[in-house]
């Protein structure tokens, strides 16, 4: 643990807090993180009680469960009633509600719903149970995106016949540049995500200075790295300087992951895309290109999402807190009628939700 350590040294952290403080601007400061990982280690190390109180880290759309349109969700549940159906999900999708139910609930009834770690495992499932259709359900960002596109290349391969996905995959910048384009926000600044940017780089951000006059960092998710990121950025905003740094130099390079992004193109294409409570975001997601078309779940199973005649009405504001416009204090229902054993909203269920944070940390 000497590695890890190193990154939680409190002394270290103390020193880090204190150079913040002493640069810190009088006015109040906005910064978004744009990671679901950022979110969890900002309040299980309570590095909020380190920082001046007019400086607020707000949370953004990083939790990929999260932004899955509950349409997204409806149509999952309607293929996993088929009884020649075995669905594959990522744990945090089960309990995910859609309009209705959730495909926890109808694992519970008859559905066969299993919970797998890595996409590469539907290979062998899928070769395990020739007499069922395997979907699984492919949710990320560009962080899994290219384990779902080999595992596509290694089903076309080795020629399985009974394997699908359905994809739900979406793009981090683009949905950064929607964010910037909400006044309502006022961002003075990103803390931009390492999983993501070990695979796209750096580069792909540079819109952000250029375009909106935002600095932006990439940062590790260890305590000293968030604080040092958090110091880069406000170093930017004194001296007027917006512009991509890296602080996460052990992992990050500005052109990226070349051999994982050539496998992304390969097997994706890039559309527009639905984000829950975010709405389209233009060239925000990726689709399965026609020449793979035969593992295309969308195509073996040709209806449109599924939209209820039933909505969920609650008082949940996981919208508002995707949008960044409030933090989880803000909402209603938090820790009151919404926790993470009875979750109303997705940002409850998933351990990269910002309310899933707030609530086991806060």
């Amino acid at each position: 643990m000497k590695y890890v350590d190193e990154f939680r040294n409190l002394g270290l952290a103390k020193k880090l807090a204190e150079k913040i403080r002493q640069i810190m601007p009088s006015e109040k400061i906005n910064l978004m993180e744009v990671c679901g990982t950022h979110t969890q280690n900002f309040c299980r190390f309570g590095l909020d009680k380190l920082l001046p109180e007019n400086l607020s880290l707000i949370s953004g759309p990083g939790c990929p469960v999260c932004v899955s349109p509950s349409e997204y969700i409806d149509t999952a549940i309607e293929i996993s009633k088929n009884k020649d159906v075995l669905m594959l999900t990522f744990g945090d999708m089960l309990r995910i509600p859609g309009n209705k139910s959730s495909l926890e609930k109808e694992r519970a009834k008859s559905s066969d719903v299993r919970m797998v770690y890595s996409p590469l495992e539907t290979i062998n499932l899928a070769k395990k149970n020739p007499q069922k259709k395997v979907v699984f359900l492919a949710v990320g960002f560009e962080t899994t995106a290219p384990a779902i596109a080999l595992s596509i290349l290694q089903a076309k391969k080795e020629k399985l016949k009974n394997l699908y996905f359905y994809t739900c995959l979406k793009l981090i910048p683009p949905a950064m540049f929607f964010l910037l384009q909400d006044k309502r926000l006022r961002l003075n600044g990103f803390l931009c995500p390492g999983h993501v940017s070990a695979i796209i780089g750096t580069k792909p951000y540079e819109f952000i200075p250029q375009g909106f006059g935002v600095g932006c960092c990439v940062s590790g998710f260890e305590p000293l790295d968030i604080l040092e990121g958090i110091y880069f950025l406000l170093k930017q905003i004194v001296e007027k300087k917006p512009r991509v740094e890296n602080q996460y130099l052990r992992v990050v390079t500005r052109q990226g992951n070349l051999e994982a992004q050539k496998i992304m193109r390969q097997v994706f294409l890039v559309e527009d895309s639905i984000w829950r409570s975010l709405g389209k975001i233009p060239q925000s997601g990726l689709k399965i290109r026609s020449e793979f078309s035969q593992f295309d779940a969308q195509k073996e199973f040709p209806f449109k999402r599924k939209i209820s005649n039933v909505k969920r009405t609650t008082k949940c504001k996981c919208g508002d807190i995707l949008k960044g416009l409030i933090s989880p204090l803000g909402c209603p229902l938090f820790s009151r009628i919404c926790s993470p054993e009875q979750p109303v909203g997705p940002c409850m269920v998933s351990k990269e939700g910002a309310c899933n944070a707030y609530y086991r940390y806060h």
